[in-house]
């Protein structure tokens, strides 16, 4: 399974690195989501790493603040969040697609998850 840290509390304009490590395999040419969940709404595709593709995926209300990145040496999948907002609290979760198929932001496509790491912006 997927294991994700960084999570935290941090003010409106700063930022968080969230991290994804693959325990007992590795992320190969999968497709790597991070998705989101605050309290009392669904689930949220936030950014999705395409291995077999070599490309990334975002939201529209997180392009161009956050990034999605691997380090293979690592097997950790890293998702820089920079200029974060209040709306950003959430509940992020890693999510492992082993037979990468589309759409990235369907969260039914992705067959692993994490256990997820709550992330606070406060304002």
């Amino acid at each position: 399974q997927p294991v994700e840290s960084g999570g935290g509390l941090v003010q409106a304009g700063g930022s968080l690195r969230l991290s994804c490590a693959a325990s007992g395999f590795t992320f190969d040419d999968y497709n790597i989501g991070w998705f989101r969940q605050a309290p009392g709404k669904e689930r949220e595709a936030v950014s999705c790493l395409s291995l077999g593709k070599g490309r990334a995926y975002y939201a529209d209300s997180v392009k161009g603040r956050f990034t999605i990145s691997i380090n293979n040496a690592k097997n950790t999948v890293y998702l820089q969040m920079d200029s974060l907002k209040p709306e950003d609290t959430a509940v992020y979760y890693c999510a492992v697609d082993l037979l990468n198929v589309l759409p990235w932001s369907d969260p039914d496509t992705y067959d692993r998850w994490g256990q997820g790491t709550q992330v606070t912006v406060s304002s």
